[in-house]
């Protein structure tokens, strides 16, 4: 499966004068590349792919890391559940590419 999520502290001093957070999205970062699984990061979704319960625990552990900046933490998450499919996170974009490139 492959996850997209962003996950936010709110509810306390966490965020920079400029209203940033980007403190506490590192730490959630660190836990996801700590993982060991194939992730990618863009300027708002962090994705993550491997099986259900591994991403899953990958997940709260991230959550939890964005906890400490604050009193409530926001989490929005999207999967894509596809059994017996692996490299999907390149292998989607790959195949878009495939496809604007042939005129598709």
């Amino acid at each position: 499966m492959i996850v997209a999520f962003s996950v936010a502290p709110s509810g306390g001093p966490s965020a920079q004068s400029d209203g940033s957070v980007h403190d506490a999205v590192a730490a959630a970062v660190r836990v996801v590349r700590d993982s060991g699984l194939p992730n990618r990061t863009s300027s708002m979704f962090t994705e993550i792919e491997g099986e259900w319960d591994e991403v899953m625990d990958v997940v709260k552990r991230a959550t939890e890391a964005v906890g400490e900046y604050g009193t409530r933490v926001s989490l929005v998450l999207k999967a894509d559940i596809r059994p017996g499919w692996t490299g999907e996170l390149d292998g989607k974009v790959s195949r878009l590419e495939a496809a604007l490139g042939d005129g598709s």
